[in-house]
């Protein structure tokens, strides 16, 4: 039986074209995403980031990997129903916490956030792999938008820098070129949202976002988690996030003592 938030059209439509909206996945825990935003924002982590240019106007805010010091994003972690839907979607097992992801685009941030694939960055593959991107604020326009099928795609998009606009690893001869989804009239899936709806999407999915040319801010609060067949892989340099001096070999799964598992239906772990 499907989790009340999900029906098997969404498990249909996830395996079909990697992305699927769940509505209300976060509603009851908003006051803890939007405080700990909140927290996050007032101390940053060591890969916070502004990804604007000098001149571009507004603020583009993102950080990762706060979850373990930010009491707010590991009680929404560990009280939500987000682990329970992930395994579902993914038709998984087990599911084990990759990290969290916050991104703020203020009011009048005109600039997109740059088409990608998150799997690249990564050094973990599978496909039972999903994120879910929330926002905190309503969404009409400054919306997340994603390829569907991209995740079927036979050669990964190479991984870029944001704001520098360069190549992420030296070697890109392993990856495509990101391509201009409007431009070439691919299926893109965008959507209206509430607070605390979820758009999931599996790491393999090419998305980008709009800018915020509203008056109000879009907070959105973004949880990566993998399922069984998910396993460590070297990549041609650093990856995003690093998580130095993890000792991980290429085809193990996680550690998990640094990526707990959330959910285990079987308690069979590999």
């Amino acid at each position: 039986m499907a989790h009340p938030l999900l029906t098997q059209d969404h498990i249909d439509a996830y395996e079909r074209d990697g992305v699927v909206l769940v509505k209300g996945l976060f509603k009851e825990q908003l006051d803890q995403l939007r405080a700990g935003v909140e927290r996050n924002m007032a101390e940053p982590g060591p890969y916070a980031a502004e990804n604007l240019k000098a001149g571009e106007g507004g603020r583009f805010f993102d950080d990762y990997c706060n979850w373990t010091r930010i009491p707010e994003f590991q009680d929404v972690i560990h009280t939500s129903p987000a682990a329970a839907v992930a395994a579902e979607l993914m038709g998984s097992q087990t599911v084990q916490m990759f990290h969290d992801h916050v991104l703020v685009k203020e009011p009048g941030t005109s600039k997109p956030t740059p088409w990608h694939q998150d799997s690249p960055y990564y050094f973990v593959e599978g496909q039972q792999t999903v994120s879910f991107w929330s926002p905190l604020d309503p969404v009409r326009e400054a919306s997340l938008r994603c390829v569907a099928g991209s995740h079927r795609w036979e050669k990964p998009v190479l991984p870029t820098r944001w704001l520098a606009e360069t190549n992420f690893y030296p070697n890109d001869d392993d990856y495509m070129q990101v391509p201009d989804p409007d431009a070439e009239g691919m299926d893109i899936r965008e959507y209206e949202m509430e607070p605390g709806d979820a758009v999931a999407f599996n790491y393999k999915t090419l998305h980008g976002a709009r800018g915020n040319d509203s008056g109000t801010r879009r907070r959105a609060f973004s949880l990566r988690l993998l399922g069984d067949d998910a396993r460590y892989v070297e990549r041609p340099g650093p990856t995003s996030p690093p998580f130095p001096g993890h000792d991980m070999k290429a085809g193990q799964r996680l550690r998990e003592d640094w990526f707990p598992i959330l959910l285990d239906a079987g308690n069979t772990r590999a």
